[in-house]
């Protein structure tokens, strides 16, 4: 799965990395001071080294916890997220991690116990208050499950703390480790979606939507709690059929009077992002049309934007009550 192992030399006697590397015995480890040694390396190629990854194991330093952006989440006043990986396994067009980082190797953050300790520290700071905690904004939650054991160790953490609330924001199948334990009244399983045509085309490495649909039922019948993101929408000439598709299959499957949240998002992205994209993937149809620059960002034109997130609204709402509906429109 990894090219290398690269490890922080604190880190090299710790459990969690100490289990990881009975895992995976005959990849070459590689010792270093920090992991920007080479995470953040100069002339790096992030298409080229998507194809063979390695993993760099690190100590997060500080900023473990920060706030949410603007108009992200479910409607609360206190919104945080927090990463303990950088990077995803899959390989998404639309993607802002590409023209983020320089690199696409994955690092995996091991000190949990500083991330706990961040969290805990905000819960208490909001006392009674509901705060709500995101975890996949730099990764995907679930996909490297088996290896970090994140859900392991973190919901127990958040069963402490009723005011909490954490999503789990996911494109993976990696769901064992929640369906051989209870269901927990504070945490939301959120599964993210667009339809099936772009999926294939953009969504590289990504299970298939009906594979996804299955996890949702069977987290459904365990009794967990389950959103669903269709964040970003993404312009196609026929997007309107595309997502008429889409949440027909979806909500012909699930129970959706038993869903805990949905939400809708814009396609955005950064002018520095975006150009770093384009120089990644010159070809990719996706940079090349219907885009539009305003206020240091890139996304559709306002007439498709608006156009997109009317009509997808409506079609969506034919199937869910508005009472869970969460529009994420970035400003």
């Amino acid at each position: 799965m990894f090219s290398t192992i690269y490890i922080e030399q604190e880190l090299l006697n710790h459990p969690r990395v100490e289990k990881l590397l009975l895992r995976y015995s005959g990849i070459p480890v590689v010792s270093i001071e920090r992991y920007g040694e080479v995470f953040n390396r100069k002339a790096q190629n992030f298409r080229l080294q998507k194809l063979k990854p390695a993993l760099i194991i690190a100590k997060k330093h500080n900023k473990s916890v920060l706030s949410a952006p603007e108009g992200y989440g479910l409607g609360g006043k206190h919104n945080y997220y927090f990463s303990h990986l950088l990077n995803c396994i899959y390989d998404c067009r639309y993607c802002f991690l590409q023209g983020m980082y320089r690199s696409a190797h994955y690092v995996w953050f091991v000190n949990y116990e500083d991330f706990s300790e961040a969290i805990i520290e905000k819960i208490i700071q909001h006392k009674t208050e509901p705060s709500y905690f995101y975890s996949g904004y730099d990764c995907d939650s679930l996909a490297l499950e088996p290896i970090t054991e994140f859900v392991d160790y973190f919901l127990p953490i958040f069963a402490g703390y009723s005011t909490a609330l954490l999503e789990l924001r996911t494109k993976s199948t990696q769901i064992r480790k929640l369906l051989d334990r209870a269901p927990q009244d504070n945490c939301v399983v959120a599964f993210s979606f667009t339809p099936d045509k772009i999926s294939r085309a953009l969504e590289h490495k990504v299970p298939e939507n009906k594979k996804r649909i299955e996890s949702i039922k069977k987290l459904q019948k365990k009794g967990w709690k389950v959103g669903l993101r269709f964040d970003p929408l993404i312009y196609d000439d026929d997007y309107l059929a595309c997502y008429r598709q889409l949440f027909d299959s979806i909500f012909s499957e699930i129970d959706a009077g038993n869903l805990h949240s949905v939400s809708l998002g814009v396609f955005r992205l950064p002018e520095t992002f975006f150009r770093n994209m384009q120089k990644l993937y010159p070809d990719e149809k996706l940079f090349a049309a219907k885009i539009a620059h305003r206020d240091g960002m890139v996304s559709y034109s306002e007439e498709i934007e608006k156009n997109m997130i009317s009509h997808c609204e409506t079609l969506l709402l034919q199937h869910i009550p508005e009472q869970i509906y969460y529009p994420c429109l970035l400003e």
